[in-house]
């Protein structure tokens, strides 16, 4: 290695400190020179001015001749003694000047030392191996966990986006209510089921889950306007309200509003691929699709025929024939009336569930100016017609048994749960039972379904002669 020279600071600074220090003194030197050769000159022309006693006057001078070659030489002496300190200054400082410079260049190459030990010893131990997999596979090791741990970086992130995506997907979800779905789902078999038993059990696939996406999509934006308009006009609060999507500020109403234009879109393409796959005309399908669109928007939007007590009449009509007619006439292209007989049992039990929540809101409607049929008659005919409205679809299902079909009395295995409900309506037990009903409503559905599905058609009124 090569080997560099460091100069002395000190052995550089010394001769110019030297210099100055006598120049310094030289300086002091010919003051002291001019001061001992001015005086004489001084003192000869007092002597010619003055023409007094010459012996005393030269004796004075001479006095105070020797007094300021005194003087000069104490300070020449002084100014010897600040040389000599500079000159220790100065080397005090060279000496630590050139102290630090060394520490410095010692740490340096203390770090170069240990960098080029750390640098040298995987080489160290590679030649100290016995097979050269060892190198190989420590290089892998250290890319493999490198790359590893950028692997589990990026997956990590995807999962908190995705956890994201799906917490936000399902805000979205609660606020169509999905739970409500099932009121349009089981007409829209209903009328599905009744096309088959008259065309021979054929159906079209494709029209059912067109019919399906058009259905619930209607729906869908129906619930969202039902929760914008309840919620602008302070019927839905954080004290009292089951819909928490704008109430807890779950979604913006702009996210509302616009989510609800959305869903009112996919049922009008739904609608369009029914319209196109049917044998219907599209006329007949357009009239029966647009004023069920217009119901789920009227019956809070608009006019809002809820708060006119017109809300209950719009589900008994919305939620019951209009679905099992629109969902039988687009698969057989025919209208017949008798669909709406069997569309009965299902109009009335939805709109229990209407009713029974109206009752227990009627305080919070009253103070919001909204009107329903249960604050009109009070609460002691609300009870009756509730009971009339649950019990009702069970005196037409032992009808239909005792004259066509036994598999009518199957959805007669919900008729304890009608009789709890009615027992808590009338004890006014009333916060829960919107809940319990819509749940009975769904069993009381799907068994009415399995029981027009293992009828006979020909056992089933009005859609076939009886043999």
């Amino acid at each position: 290695m090569a080997r560099h020279k460091i100069k002395n600071p000190v052995s550089q600074q010394t001769p110019s400190s030297s210099s100055s220090s006598s120049s310094s003194t030289a300086t002091m030197t010919n003051n002291l020179d001019d001061t001992i050769v001015g005086i004489p000159t001084v003192q000869f022309l007092n002597h010619k001015t003055n023409h007094g006693d010459v012996n005393e006057t030269s004796a004075a001078n001479n006095l105070s001749s020797n007094d300021v070659i005194n003087v000069s030489s104490s300070q020449l002496s002084k100014s010897n003694d600040l040389v000599v300190n500079d000159e220790n200054i100065i080397n005090e400082d060279s000496n630590n000047k050139f102290s630090h410079n060394n520490s410095h260049i010692s740490s340096i190459s203390n770090n170069l030392h240990q960098e080029t030990s750390t640098l040298a010893s995987p080489t160290t131990s590679c030649n100290k191996s016995s097979s050269p997999l060892s190198l190989l596979s420590t290089t892998l090791f250290s890319s493999t966990s490198s790359s590893s741990w950028r692997i589990s970086k990026q997956i990590s992130l995807i999962f908190l986006s995705s956890t994201t995506i799906l917490s936000r997907a399902k805000q979205y979800l609660s606020s169509l209510r999905p739970g409500t779905f099932f009121t349009s789902l089981i007409p829209v078999l209903m009328g599905t089921i009744l096309a088959s038993k008259t065309s021979g059990g054929q159906f079209s696939w494709i029209i059912l889950l067109a019919t399906l996406l058009t259905v619930l999509s209607v729906h869908a934006a129906g619930n969202l306007v039902n929760t914008y308009c309840d919620f602008v006009r302070g019927i839905d609060s954080k004290r009292q309200s089951d819909d928490r999507t704008l109430v807890d500020s779950i979604l913006t109403p702009e996210e509302v509003v616009n989510l609800g234009v959305l869903f009112y879109f996919i049922g009008c393409i739904g609608f369009l691929v029914v319209a196109i796959q049917s044998p219907a005309r599209m006329e007949l399908l357009a009239f029966i699709y647009f004023g069920g669109l217009s119901s789920s928007f009227l019956y809070t939007g608009g006019i809002g025929l809820k708060y006119i007590a017109l809300g209950d009449i719009i589900i008994m009509i919305t939620f019951g024939p209009v679905s099992v007619l629109y969902s039988f006439i687009a698969q057989t292209g025919t209208i017949r009336l008798v669909t709406l007989l069997y569309a009965i049992p299902l109009a009335l039990n939805t709109e229990a569930i209407l009713h029974s929540n109206n009752t227990r809101d009627i305080d919070v409607d009253r103070r919001a100016g909204c009107v329903t049929i249960a604050m009109l008659i009070g609460y002691r005919l609300s009870h009756v017609l509730f009971a009339l409205l649950l019990f009702i679809p069970y005196i037409l299902f032992v009808v239909g048994a005792l004259n066509y079909s036994l598999w009518f009395l199957l959805p007669l295995i919900t008729l304890p749960k009608a009789f709890e409900l009615e027992r808590r309506f009338r004890y006014k037990q009333l916060k829960s039972i919107p809940r319990q009903m819509a749940r009975l409503n769904f069993y009381f559905g799907m068994f009415y379904l399995f029981a027009c599905f293992m009828s006979p058609a020909h056992k089933l009124p009005g859609l076939l002669p009886r043999l």
